[in-house]
């Protein structure tokens, strides 16, 4: 694998709907990194199975993985319900793992040239895809708080849907995150913890942001 030479490597974990997708994108914009939230390889995958059946194997899903962008994982269709269940199922396929990370350390450790490094966030970013990235974050936040985030957010989409079939789903979603046996969501030692749960979008940037100045000098 190519590894660019000093580039700023920042790595992300987080429980679903704590704000850390919205924090790596803002991160990403203001130190010109290349962002990837990760999670969205696995709903690429899970919307091939959907559209394309007959052709969903291994040696297809490499080929699609070889030339995949991170500007392909933007299709809103990655979003639906349907491709984020399937998505969670194929997550737990160890080659289907193995090609996503591949997909994954090529854009930490080498981003397009356009970019002074990579942000990445999802589930096993601090523990196994960048353990030796430079700054290393713990976002989360309270599960009520959580749940409400993802409801109003799902009800700006007209989505007929009530807080407490949210708050369910995302219970369940921790338990599966955690538990699951192929890099569990943890928090590494070398993580600084984050909490959301008080923090307007603003607040916990600034909060970030003056943690990795210090951290790289600026």
């Amino acid at each position: 694998m190519i590894k660019r030479k000093n580039i700023i490597k920042i790595a992300i974990d987080s429980p679903a709907a704590a704000g850390a997708g919205t924090q790596a994108k803002l991160i990403s914009k203001h130190y010109n990194l290349l962002q990837l939230d990760t999670g969205r390889a696995y709903r690429y995958i899970a919307n091939i199975k959907i559209t394309e059946p007959k052709k969903f194997n291994y040696k297809y899903l490499r080929k699609k993985i070889d030339k995949l962008k991170t500007k392909d994982l933007q299709n809103k269709k990655l979003l639906s319900d349907k491709v984020a269940t399937i998505a969670s199922l194929i997550a737990k396929d160890r080659k289907i793992r193995k090609l996503v990370h591949t997909f994954q350390l090529k854009c930490a450790y080498n981003p397009p040239k356009k970019y002074d490094g990579s942000c990445l966030d999802g589930r096993d970013i601090c523990s196994v895809i960048v353990p030796d990235a430079d700054i290393k974050f713990f976002i989360t936040a309270n599960l009520k708080t959580r749940a409400m985030r993802r409801y109003k957010e799902l009800k700006a989409k007209n989505n007929k849907i009530s807080y407490h079939e949210v708050l369910k789903s995302i219970k369940k979603r921790d338990k599966s995150d955690v538990n699951r046996k192929i890099s569990p969501l943890k928090k590494t030692n070398d993580s600084i913890l984050i909490n959301t749960s008080n923090l307007s979008i603003r607040r916990c940037f600034l909060k970030i942001k003056k943690i990795i100045d210090r951290k790289i000098n600026i």
